[in-house]
């Protein structure tokens, strides 16, 4: 007994260790993201609100537009140049390390939670893809986002076919993730994969554009306007990323919609209405305001709900001899067998009661799984109510035989 406690306390550190990575690394990738966010809105909102200059000085030295504000108990005066200013300023504010910082907590939290438990958080329940398979897959599909809407970005110059290929790109990514993992990982491997392109537009477009801006006053000569165009051009697409991202980063915490039926087409439901709301109000800041696009937007939305909730009404059917099998793959997969005795899956941990003496009911079951109790978590974030289901179904069946 006491060698089973020497040697469950490494285990214990390592949860706790992971644990508090957890939180610190979630606690920076949503401060970043707030900023990033914030920052995206502000930017998009200035961009479209500004006027022509009324001094014609103003007008003589390149300013482009100006917009008035008022903030915190004082006025704004805020000026855009059509290019750059006749010289440099002493200082210049940049905005980029919240975009770093926000993928940079956001891929931690990936490896973290993902990669480095990829049998039981990464690979689809049931699926014979191997763990670093299914990492290698996650990879690949960050860098291949990138590519392929750089490329596409430099290809396509009508706004309406780039935004449908685009659209098209992420249903497709959306159904393939469905298919090759978890359906909570699917759901954050598509936020990554924009919120990848959305980091990288920052890092190979946007802040190379405004180099070439200073280097070229630097140098004494007129800049090219094409590249910081071009960087305008992701800096809005950027904006209407930032919903969808929002979205798969909060969906973990919302079992019953990643693990609905059919929830690829659900995630891709929720993008169009966080897209949808984002034209609203960028439509708005250029005096075209439609109360009709933010009713129609609910509305999709609550005929989503309820079309999902449908879906759920039925009471769960008996459990099959194919639940029990995919219940005995979670079960070995979430680490089940790590803290509890179970002969049928050769399972012999003792951090938790052994379920062969214990025998308990599927409900019993379900419910420590789905709440956890004592020193066991709450695996409701990990796992769908379906897998919960299977794996409770496994247990009550083997451990009272």
């Amino acid at each position: 007994m006491e060698s089973h406690v020497i040697a469950a306390v490494p285990l214990a550190l390592s949860d706790a260790l992971r644990d508090w990575l957890d939180l610190g690394l979630r606690w920076l990738h949503v401060i970043a993201a707030m900023a990033w966010i914030g920052t995206s809105f502000y930017f998009v909102l200035l961009d479209q609100s500004l006027r022509a200059p009324k001094e014609p000085a103003d007008r003589d030295a390149g300013v482009g537009g100006e917009l008035w504000e008022v903030h915190g108990g004082g006025f704004y005066h805020v000026q855009k140049y059509v290019v750059a200013p006749p010289r440099l300023p002493d200082h210049l504010a940049w905005f980029k390390w919240e975009a770093y910082t926000t993928w940079l907590s956001g891929f931690g939290l990936m490896i973290v939670l993902y990669y480095l438990e990829a049998s039981s958080t990464l690979v689809k329940p049931g699926s014979d893809l191997d763990p670093w398979v299914a990492v290698v897959f996650s990879l690949a599909l960050l860098a291949a986002a990138w590519i392929a809407y750089d490329v596409l970005n430099r290809l396509v110059t009508d706004g309406v076919v780039l935004w449908s290929i685009l659209f098209a790109g992420v249903v497709v990514s959306a159904w393939g993730s469905w298919e090759l993992f978890s359906p909570r990982a699917a759901w954050l491997q598509v936020g990554a994969m924009i919120g990848t392109v959305m980091a990288a537009n920052v890092f190979v477009v946007i802040i190379p554009a405004h180099w070439g801006l200073i280097r070229a006053k630097e140098a004494g000569r007129e800049p090219d306007p094409a590249p910081a165009l071009q960087a305008k051009q992701r800096s809005v697409h950027n904006n209407y990323f930032t919903l969808p991202v929002l979205l798969t980063m909060l969906a973990g915490h919302f079992p019953f919609a990643y693990g609905a039926d059919n929830a690829w087409l659900v995630l891709v439901v929720l993008m169009v209405i966080g897209v949808w709301a984002r034209l609203f109000f960028n439509l708005r800041h250029v005096g075209r305001t439609h109360w009709w696009m933010p009713a129609a937007g609910l509305a999709a939305f609550v005929v989503l709900a309820v079309v999902v909730d449908r879906t759920n009404d039925s009471a769960a059917p008996a459990a099959t001899a194919a639940d029990v099998v995919r219940g005995k793959q979670i079960f070995l997969f979430a680490g089940c067998a790590g803290c509890h005795t179970l002969s049928d899956a050769r399972a012999t941990g003792t951090v938790g009661p052994s379920l062969d003496a214990a025998q308990p009911s599927a409900s019993l079951v379900a419910e420590r799984v789905r709440d956890g109790k004592g020193v066991m978590p709450s695996f409701a974030g990990r796992l769908t109510d379906a897998e919960i289901a299977d794996v409770a179904a496994y247990v009550s069946s083997t451990a009272s035989g």
